[in-house]
């Protein structure tokens, strides 16, 4: 346990903040479900809505170091590349 003033405030803070970035992940980690499984089901209108949702959850972790930004364009780019090929096999 913290013996001083600043370091029981810094053990607050990274409490509050660990709360934060877990509750943000969740958020993503569904998202991208949601877009999984309406891939899965062959709704792509659908997905694609789920899929904006998910990059503007993305950007917005990457850009507050939530995620690492690379990381956040990696699952960007996976779910992109999953909609347009579940796209062209549902077209052929």
């Amino acid at each position: 346990m913290p013996n001083t003033k600043s370091a029981k405030k810094r053990l607050r803070q990274n409490e509050a903040r660990r709360i934060h970035r877990k509750s943000v992940k969740n958020s993503v980690r569904t998202q991208i479900k949601k877009v999984h499984t309406a891939v899965k089901e062959g709704d792509i209108e659908l997905a694609e809505k789920e899929f904006a949702l998910a990059a503007q959850k993305l950007d917005k972790a990457g850009a507050k170091k939530i995620y690492h930004k690379n990381t956040a364009a990696r699952y960007k780019s996976r779910l992109s590349k999953l909609i347009t090929t579940s796209k062209a096999s549902a077209t052929a």
